[in-house]
């Protein structure tokens, strides 16, 4: 499944794409699904990495220094450049700039680690990753959308997401490595649950695309204006990214991690604020759900391209 497991990720999609046209009326049940299928896929992916090397990750000053430079210098004027072509449309403003503007902390450190980046740094990096981007979201959006976008966003799904999605399964894999480290409880956890990833990713994917996709079928001749803009932006930030490694004099390993940070964003724990919104602004979340279907396809091309280009 490892050796396989991006065809596996489109399937999973095509699976999710099908099921949620078939059958619309699932959508409700799995979208209440999505948070704790998440947190299960990223307790799998820390569990995955030494949790040992993280202190050590951390005195790593110049990738925190070329990531956050990254993430929260040039990517919001990308943003902010790409975000003016839907300016128009206050709710396809607030999905775009909901998205783009926060980096991600889940599945970016698998499709890395696939293309030979730097796991454990990016891991050490996501909880900071998170904070700074609760910080300023709510500047990004007042710059980029106005006040009326600021008015329509709700902090606690945030502080929610940060607290079941990275908190929660960060701690229960620190638990389990140390249990492992003492018993052959704790090795035979670790084993099943990364033997489990894969199917984990996938079954994330079809959750979370099954449950937004009739709705995004519905409203595609408005959605289809964000689509360019999603294509832009992973093409941009691949030659930002590197160009950034490049001056940070960064390694390969960890060079090839700060591309996917770039690229990659934080969609699935957006959505949840994306859903809070009012119904005024339904759009915005089906911006968000139309970003992952983009980012997915740019990912399965970043695996193959980055180590070409990244060596």
């Amino acid at each position: 499944m490892e050796h396989r497991q991006i065809w596996l990720y489109l399937a999973a999609t095509a699976v999710g794409v099908i099921g949620g046209i078939a059958a619309p009326q699932s959508a409700s049940v799995l979208a209440a699904s999505i948070n704790p299928v998440l947190g299960l896929l990223l307790f799998a992916t820390f569990l995955g990495v030494p949790l040992s090397r993280i202190g050590r990750a951390f005195r790593d000053v110049r990738f925190l220094a070329a990531i956050l430079a990254l993430n929260f210098v040039a990517v919001p004027i990308v943003v902010f450049g790409l975000s003016r072509f839907v300016s128009a449309d206050l709710a396809l403003l607030i999905g775009v700039v909901l998205v783009l503007s926060t980096p991600c902390i889940d599945y970016v450190i698998v499709f890395a680690g696939i293309a030979g980046g730097a796991k454990d740094r990016l891991l050490a990096a996501a909880p900071l990753l998170m904070l700074v981007q609760i910080l300023l979201l709510p500047a990004y959006l007042l710059l980029f959308a106005g006040a009326a976008a600021i008015s329509s966003i709700e902090i606690l799904p945030f502080v929610e997401a940060f607290v079941f999605l990275i908190a929660l399964p960060l701690a229960a894999a620190a638990l389990v490595q140390w249990v492992a480290a003492r018993s052959k409880v704790g090795v035979r956890i670790e084993k099943v649950t990364q033997t489990a990833m894969v199917p984990l990713m996938m079954a994330t994917l079809a959750v979370v695309i099954g449950s937004q996709i009739s709705a995004v079928g519905e409203r595609l001749g408005k959605l289809l204006l964000v689509v360019p803009i999603y294509v832009a932006f992973l093409a941009v930030m691949l030659v930002v990214g590197i160009a950034t490694a490049r001056v940070a004099r960064l390694d390969v390993a960890a060079s090839r991690a700060l591309v996917f940070s770039g690229a990659t964003r934080n969609s699935l724990v957006v959505l949840p604020l994306a859903l809070a919104l009012p119904a005024s602004l339904d759009l915005a979340p089906l911006a968000v759900v139309t970003q992952t279907l983009i980012e997915l396809m740019g990912m399965l091309t970043f695996v193959k391209l980055v180590p070409r280009l990244v060596r």
